[in-house]
């Protein structure tokens, strides 16, 4: 970069994309101005001094000279290379030969990136020296100089609007700008940074798009960088816009088709006027009948109006819009007929969508095996449509049947002391899933209006029933009613506004005497778990926000956080109330449809949750990662319990590792004291450092892993179970602030994680440092555990 001084002169925005461009002109110092051997040189060290304000590690990353990969980045242990050696050059890696163009480029690569981060007078020299015969060390003598601080930033040429505030609400809005010098010049007083100003330049190219200036550019919006007279490390900043002048939307064509374009189109309509376009201009649909399509679908997609102001992000949208139906894909979109830019000659600009539908129906099929304590088979039928009614309306329909005999004397064997005769287990099953693009009543009126053009409603029914070896499930009975919506690329939003769950269940009596002969007749597991098995009406009114800017299958970058709140149980309440015994409470409802003698138990509870994970990068091999879960659900009304399927868990290979999935906990009871786990309280921690040791073997990335987990949980407050002696045996598992990191169980390991581009497996291996019931370190047992994708 050449700075001038007083006048203004235009500055090259510099990004990390160009610094991996290949269009370097060599510069080479005096000292690797030596002519090359005749033995290839192998770079065994790559090394950087001076970088005072730059880590290593980053500069590595950006320099194409490196050494070859070593093996858990232990300097110069690369056995892969090794292995090329002793074979011949038959496997192994090739090694890493010196190439004087590419050390030159690095110099090129290392000044820009310093550059781009405010240091303007920064200068890199480069040594290379044989420390033996064919292997040399290269290092990088950096000048960082000091650096560039931007005292103001202003703005040239920005057009006026109608509204004499947005201009000013623009200005402020910046992550750049201070307090207000003038209408249009701001203080800054930060580091000058080329990314910054790349950023804001893209800002204001969105900002006029959006109100009507389409044809704006980068070269639309050029930075100039005048030097402080007083202080040469003092920048003043001015964004010199040239807008062009203001366009419309001109017509808009939209044609549907199947997979083969037709010449002519059989199907057409034209649309014009309020609500669908302004002035003279019109929509032009045109389908084919194999599309079983609506004409409304079409036009409902489309969120800005022929013959008003241009704006791209209603453009941008409205693609997004027809991607999402799920029963299409945009074979072209553009403003052009024939061209890919717009003709910026005329006042309009059309718009053209040319569409192709998916296959509508889907039919699959499967039949397997079993073995739980008998041989049986199974098979299963599912039906898509994803076109229902020609608005993209999305049907599947499955359904799954089993059978399992198990003889008398596989009975005996698991059962010894029961009378069980030899059986056929059945189990059936039948599901339906009804979505549609869109938000359904009744929050209809919310439908594509701004952070809602993204929604989906669904509707799912399920019907089971199936047979135990020591309770049948005479039915189980789930609804869910749910909005989905998708506000931008890091939030997201889910309603469940209906989510029942209708579940008939009838313990036989040799299940009962099991669990009195082994806990007692009125102990507190025997009466637990026979409220647990009991017949249960269970409904949720649920709302959950997701925000995340991660690769959810690599996660090494980014966070991820979610946070729900749920009201459980209000609707079989209302029912029992006002319907079934109106003025009257029974904490129960009769069994659904009459399809048992059972009643139905409900609880009432509100329940809490929130889960955060970050995700650090180290370097372009390493991540340290962590995540914080906390939950809290509240039993209310006449209730004493959570249902089974409602509470917290703790433990297993996404959780706590070291102990088997819900076995750890409540707080500090005792595995052997208590037989049905979770609470009502969790509060865990987790950290994990991740670093790629090998690259490219069988196609995946290996990482080496070390982690630390910790957590519990516990009862609440309102839980109770009191003895004849009016003891609360829930004592040890309750939550008290005074006492509750006494209970913190951690685990910590090692683990080996094997990354291909969609799937990682995951195999760890951990050992209980705090052991609830050996206390810290007195476990040396080892506990292995598998997984599909990160832990967190």
């Amino acid at each position: 970069m050449e700075r001038k001084s007083p006048s203004y002169i235009p500055v090259c925005i510099v990004t990390i994309l160009l610094l991996l461009s290949g269009f370097i002109s060599p510069v080479f110092a005096q000292s690797t101005s030596q002519d090359s051997a005749s033995v290839q040189e192998v770079v065994r060290r790559v090394r950087f001094s001076n970088n005072k304000n730059i880590k290593s590690r980053t500069l590595e990353n950006l320099v194409r000279t490196r050494t070859n990969r070593e093996f858990l980045g232990i300097p110069r242990f690369t056995p892969w290379y090794f292995f090329w050696n002793i074979s011949g050059g038959r496997f192994g890696e090739e090694p890493a030969y010196l190439d004087r163009q590419v050390v030159a480029n690095d110099i090129e690569r290392i000044e820009l990136y310093y550059e781009s981060l405010g240091y303007l007078e920064v200068s890199v020299d480069t040594t290379i020296a044989e420390f033996k015969k064919g292997r040399v060390e290269v290092s990088f003598i950096i000048d960082e100089g000091n650096p560039s601080y931007v005292k103001t930033l202003s703005y040239s040429g920005v057009p006026y609007f109608s509204d004499p505030e947005l201009k000013k609400r623009f200005y402020l809005s910046s992550p750049l700008t201070r307090r207000q010098l003038d209408d249009s010049t701001f203080t800054v007083n930060r580091k000058y940074n080329s990314q910054e100003l790349k950023n804001e330049q893209n800002r204001i190219i969105t900002f006029l798009k959006n109100r009507g200036y389409a044809s704006i550019e980068r070269d639309s919006v050029v930075a100039f960088v005048r030097t402080d007279s007083s202080d040469n490390y003092s920048l003043d900043v001015m964004f010199r816009v040239v807008p062009g002048k203001v366009f419309k939307f001109g017509d808009l064509r939209i044609s549907l088709a199947d997979p083969i374009k037709p010449d002519n189109y059989s199907e057409r309509d034209t649309l014009s006027g309020e609500p669908f376009t302004a002035d003279t201009n019109k929509i032009y649909l045109a389908k084919e009948p194999e599309a079983n399509t609506n004409f409304s679908l079409l036009s409902d997609q489309v969120l800005f109006k022929p013959g008003e102001i241009y704006n791209d992000e209603l453009y941008l949208q409205t693609i997004n819009e027809f991607q999402n139906l799920g029963m299409l894909f945009t074979r072209r979109f553009g403003q052009n007929e024939e061209g890919v830019r717009p003709d910026y000659t005329k006042d309009e600009i059309p718009v053209y969508f040319e569409l192709e539908t998916l296959v509508k129906h889907n039919i699959s099929t499967e039949i397997f095996g079993m073995k739980r304590y008998g041989f049986g088979t199974g098979f299963g039928i599912d039906y898509s449509n994803n076109n229902v009614f020609g608005n993209a309306e999305r049907l599947s329909v499955g359904a799954n049947a089993s059978f399992e005999y198990v003889s008398a004397s596989t009975l005996e064997d698991i059962a010894p002391n029961d009378t069980l005769q030899s059986s056929l287990f059945r189990s059936f099953e039948v599901r339906t899933d009804y979505s549609v693009p869109r938000i359904a009543f009744p929050f209809r009126f919310i439908d594509n209006k701004r952070f809602f053009v993204n929604g989906l409603t669904r509707y799912s029914l399920s019907y089971s029933t199936s047979d135990q070896l020591y309770f049948d499930i005479n039915s189980d009975i789930r609804f869910n009613y749910r909005y989905e919506v998708r506000h931008n690329d890091r939030f997201s939003s889910f309603l469940d506004l209906f989510e029942l769950d209708v579940i008939d269940t009838s313990p036989s009596d040799e299940f009962k005497n099991k669990l009195i002969q082994e806990y007692g007749q009125n102990s507190f597991e025997y009466i637990r778990i026979l409220q647990d098995f009991e017949p249960q009406f269970s409904s949720i009114l649920r709302y959950t926000l997701r925000s995340q800017n991660t690769n959810l299958i690599k996660r090494n970058f980014g966070y991820f956080s979610e946070y729900s709140v749920a009201l459980g149980g209000n609707i079989p309440y209302l029912l029992d109330r006002f319907v079934v015994t109106p003025g009257t409470i029974e904490g129960s409802l009769p069994s659904l449809f009459g399809l048992s003698n059972n009643a139905l138990n409900y609880s009432q509870f509100l329940k809490f949750t929130t889960d955060y994970r970050k995700y650090i990068p180290l370097s372009s091999s390493a991540t340290f990662a962590w995540r914080l879960f906390g939950g809290y659900a509240h039993i209310y009304g006449e209730s004493t319990s959570i249902p089974l399927n409602r509470r917290f868990f703790a433990g297993g290979s996404n959780d706590i590792r070291g102990w088997a999935p819900f076995q750890l906990g409540p707080g500090g009871i005792k595995s052997e004291d208590v037989a049905i786990n979770g609470g009502e309280v969790k509060l865990a921690a987790f950290t994990e450092t991740r670093q790629i040791f090998m690259r490219n073997v069988l196609k995946a990335n290996w990482h080496a892993a070390w982690y630390i987990d910790a957590g519990n949980v516990w009862y609440g407050p309102k839980a109770d179970f009191l003895t004849q002696n009016n003891q609360d045996q829930l004592e040890e598992g309750r939550f008290r602030f005074d006492n509750f990191y006494k209970q913190i169980a951690v685990g910590t390991g090692l683990g080996l994680r094997l990354e291909w581009e969609f799937v990682v497996l995951r195999f760890d291996f951990t050992f209980r440092a705090h052991d609830l019931e050996a206390g810290w370190f007195n476990n040396k047992k080892m506990y292995f555990s598998f997984g599909i994708g990160h832990s967190f």
